[in-house]
């Protein structure tokens, strides 16, 4: 989701085979360092939030660190990888290096605290079970084929597991605290079929709806498979709904209208609205 709506239409212009002047070899340092895409940021911090809100601790702060460190290096990493790709070596390329490192070693903090301060050391399984999918993610940087729906797919649901982290962490039972990450990468899932659709209509394709609706009525059934089993609350059902509402609505001829960046910001508001919901029905046993 992070790629496909707000790096949409967004062309890196980085000189590659033309020679360097001086005014290529000035590195804007926040193009490097920092991603430019909200999608992502929202996507990180929904398992960040929705741990720390459910299950508030010293040690869920620390793997809030280590997360941010992790999300930030994915940035310069893929200006590095595709400096490399090419065969050429500019400015930006060392800076590139420099910060994927100095958030490599933030991440490797956040961890190290996480560990000495957390209950148990249960937390560490989601973060092994979620490693191959950030694998998968960062292979497909490497080769710049970020947009690709695998790697976008498999980026957000192994990152989903960060919520399940905080919660073993601060001691939570193994069914609770693995339901966080199911029910977010039940939102997560959808919305990212939903997006990509959404943005094909936008440039005059014919995206396929079948797989759009078939997810979003699947995560619904599953997080009422959930609430049943007492794993989830109740009240994500409602809130798993509304998505499935705005699925059904989001291919109107006005729903149509809405700019990539639009359609970007309502998700970020989704997105909360969901947290919410999962946190206001753990918290209130709704």
């Amino acid at each position: 989701m992070s790629e496909t709506i707000l790096q949409e239409g967004q062309r890196r212009k980085d000189g590659a085979g033309k020679p360097e002047t001086a005014a290529s070899a000035r590195v804007r340092i926040r193009t490097v360092a920092l991603p430019t895409e909200h999608g992502g940021w929202g996507l990180m911090l929904e398992p960040v939030a929705l741990g720390l809100l459910v299950a508030p601790s010293l040690a869920g702060s620390f793997l809030a660190v280590a997360t941010l460190g992790a999300f930030l290096a994915r940035h310069p990493f893929k200006v590095m990888s595709g400096d490399r790709r090419r065969g050429r070596r500019f400015p930006r390329t060392v800076v590139a290096e420099r910060f994927a490192l100095l958030y490599a070693c933030l991440a490797l903090a956040g961890l190290l605290a996480a560990t000495a301060t957390a209950v148990s050391y249960q937390f560490i399984l989601p973060l092994l079970l979620a490693a191959p999918f950030a694998a998968v993610q960062l292979a497909f940087d490497a080769k710049g084929q970020s947009r690709a729906l695998a790697p976008e797919l498999a980026g957000s649901f192994g990152l989903a597991a960060v919520s399940t982290s905080i919660a073993l962490a601060d001691g939570w039972p193994l069914p609770l605290a693995f339901g966080l990450w199911v029910i977010l990468a039940s939102r997560i899932v959808p919305t990212i079929l939903y997006v990509r659709a959404r943005l094909q209509l936008k440039h005059g394709k014919t995206p396929h709806l079948s797989p759009v609706f078939l997810a979003h009525v699947c995560a619904l059934v599953v997080v009422a498979a959930l609430a049943l089993l007492k794993v989830a609350p109740l009240l994500v059902v409602p809130a798993m709904l509304v998505l499935l509402l705005r699925a059904a609505s989001g291919f109107s001829e006005t729903a149509q209208r809405a700019s990539a960046k639009q359609i970007g910001i309502r998700e970020l508001a989704y997105g909360a609205m969901n947290v919410l919901a999962i946190a206001a029905g753990h918290l209130l046993a709704l």
